[in-house]
């Protein structure tokens, strides 16, 4: 059975210039660290950006209203946003930003107006739906996310030898960036986790929001370093703001004893069970690495909520 998710992905993109270390460097009155390109290297990464640069030129940005897939959501966009339909957002993810290419088409992606989608620093919401059914909040209120945070980072640990293996850099989570909060009468959730690459000292930032629908749940992820995190976290919820599901999808339009019951509650939401369904790479060009976010961060510690919310309700895939 083909399963669906709305997930919004905040991504960012830091570009790499040439000597832009020696600058920062020279600002602050110290010695550069990092050393000149090659001549011939220099020179493809500067026509690197230029194609980037033009590629953004032609991009068809729209403002305004937007609808989603069939009338499954709207974006009411300010002027400060603007969206991208799935094949423009392809460009983006793909030939500006580095992604692998996905057969799975995104619904599309929302950027802030006033920056370049090919500027040293750019970010995007990604926009895709997966439904899995209706989410059961009833969790919510009782969960003990200190208690989470520690079984989130075991599993982490645990899952970095298979991570290294397959040449992916290790994974540790340091903690919570925000804790999670849960509005029951938006049935929106939302929390930010502090990660670090590889032992490497500049941590990563993933802020997620998830709002609940009918049939599925909206899924905002952003990825950025921590020094980000306010400008990050003023973005995502000026963004949850202006999206919303439509009439007949929303959570509210349940209809017990006809609608499908996802298999997991609040808690899989947390512990990264869209991440690890979505494998969404992520390349942060200024270290010129893939991240690989979620897809084994946490996998066992996913099996075990996902069968202990199966035990509870053997008939998940049917009506309640």
């Amino acid at each position: 059975m083909k399963k669906f998710l709305i997930s919004l992905i905040i991504v960012l993109s830091t570009v790499p210039l040439i000597a832009t270390a020696q600058k920062k460097e020279r600002e602050k009155g110290g010695p550069a660290e990092t050393k000149e390109l090659p001549r011939e290297k220099a020179q493809s990464v500067i026509n690197e950006l230029n194609e980037h640069e033009q590629l953004a030129s032609r991009l068809k940005f729209q403002q305004g209203t937007v609808t989603l897939k069939d009338d499954l959501a709207t974006l009411r966009l300010p002027p400060n946003f603007r969206y991208l339909d799935p094949d423009q957002s392809d460009i983006v993810l793909v030939k500006i930003w580095g992604n692998p290419p996905d057969q799975d088409k995104t619904l599309g992606m929302i950027f802030p107006a006033e920056v370049s989608v090919a500027a040293q620093e750019s970010w995007g919401v990604v926009i895709t739906y997966e439904e899995d059914g209706y989410v059961k909040d009833d969790d919510a209120a009782s969960i003990n996310y200190s208690d989470l945070l520690k079984e989130m980072q075991e599993s982490t640990r645990e899952g970095n030898t298979e991570r290294t293996k397959l040449g992916y850099e290790a994974i540790e989570l340091i903690g919570w960036a925000a804790p999670p909060r849960y509005d029951k009468n938006s049935h929106k959730l939302y929390w930010a986790k502090e990660l670090s690459f590889g032992g490497e000292t500049d941590h990563t930032l993933n802020y997620d929001i998830r709002a609940l629908g009918r049939r599925g749940v909206l899924s905002l992820n952003a990825v950025s370093s921590m020094s980000q995190l306010q400008t990050i976290e003023k973005n995502m919820q000026q963004v949850l703001s202006f999206v919303e599901f439509n009439d007949g999808h929303r959570y509210t339009d349940y209809v017990a004893g006809m609608d499908k019951l996802a298999a997991y509650g609040i808690g899989a939401l947390v512990a990264g069970k869209l991440a690890a369904k979505a494998g969404l790479f992520v390349l942060l060009a200024k270290s010129w690495k893939l991240l690989l976010l979620g897809v084994l961060a946490i996998g066992a510690f996913i099996k075990k909520l996902l069968s202990g919310r199966q035990k509870e309700e053997p008939t998940a895939g049917a009506a309640e």
